[in-house]
């Protein structure tokens, strides 16, 4: 029986992937890997059959047992984490000793062209090593306004980011995870290719704020700042520096980019429709109240 390793296990697409792979009820054993294992238990407790490894990509020391036996990865990169050399290339190398040669890496659309940003490099280093792929390359995470900037949200009422009036493709997790969930299942079908994962709307956060408002009824307003202040006001929240930047590439690097590609891939995959950007907002509206 074939062994999958999921990475970042206990994050909002580590879980869901293994919540749909779950789903399928495919001949597979499901290894959640995870820095902590006694809470992850706690967090898959309903989960009867799954397995967990301790895995933390900054202690090279738990690749060789994390990945004992494994057939196929789905790799997540942690959002702190941007030196791919000093933390992925061990990982990677780990692999190739262990003798796992499939992966499906959470990459990010745009990543084959921004070649500063981390999802970049970590593809290029899953090639060099030769590895049979599958590269998932989403649009920008409705769950980032649950998470990532739902302080500032419920806290200030506001979305505070550098992203000026750029247009970010809108994709929800458990879309992606779905898709990537099929894919681990179907690898042989679609590996050594790229797919990008988006929803049908490409918005930016002025409108992304004013649906917020429309349809959680949350008061909430898009502000823009420049680059430094922002990385200033971060750090003086206590966000880690590699994360800051990671942000702030993503989110001001598109203002000099165009609108991003819409693809059907999802719905080919699943034939069902992606969510909408207010459908999100209706579902996650109690989350959004200070």
């Amino acid at each position: 029986m074939e062994r999958i390793l999921v990475t970042g296990a206990t994050g909002n697409v580590g879980f869901e992937v293994i919540r749909f792979l779950n789903r399928l009820q495919a001949p597979v054993r499901i290894v959640a890997g995870v820095r902590d294992v006694e809470k992850a238990r706690q967090v898959f407790k309903n989960f009867a059959e799954l397995e967990f490894v301790h895995l933390d990509f900054e202690q090279p020391d738990t690749f060789p047992q994390a990945l004992a036996h494994i057939d196929r990865v789905f790799l997540l990169r942690p959002p702190h984490i941007s030196n791919i050399e000093k933390y992925f290339r061990p990982f990677f190398a780990a692999m190739q000793q262990q003798h796992v040669t499939e992966v499906v890496f959470l990459s990010v659309q745009g990543a084959e062209k921004s070649k500063v940003i981390p999802h970049h490099k970590i593809e290029q280093s899953i090639k060099t090593f030769g590895f049979d792929y599958i590269f998932l390359r989403p649009g920008y995470f409705m769950q980032n306004l649950t998470t990532t900037l739902l302080h500032d949200i419920k806290q200030k009422q506001q979305i505070v980011l550098p992203a000026g009036k750029a247009k970010f493709n809108w994709i929800d997790v458990e879309n992606i995870s779905e898709a990537s969930a099929m894919l681990l299942h179907k690898f042989a079908r679609y590996k050594n290719k790229a797919y990008e994962i988006t929803g049908y709307e490409n918005e930016n956060f002025y409108t992304v704020s004013r649906i917020i408002a429309e349809t959680a009824n949350v008061p909430v307003t898009y502000k823009n700042v420049n680059p430094l202040r922002f990385y200033r006001m971060k750090r003086r929240e206590g966000m880690k520096r590699g994360k800051v930047l990671v942000m702030i590439m993503l989110h001001f690097l598109p203002r000099f980019q165009s609108a991003p590609h819409i693809s059907d891939f999802y719905e080919q995959l699943t034939h069902k429709k992606p969510t909408t950007l207010k459908e999100f907002a209706a579902r996650e509206k109690s989350r959004f109240m200070s």
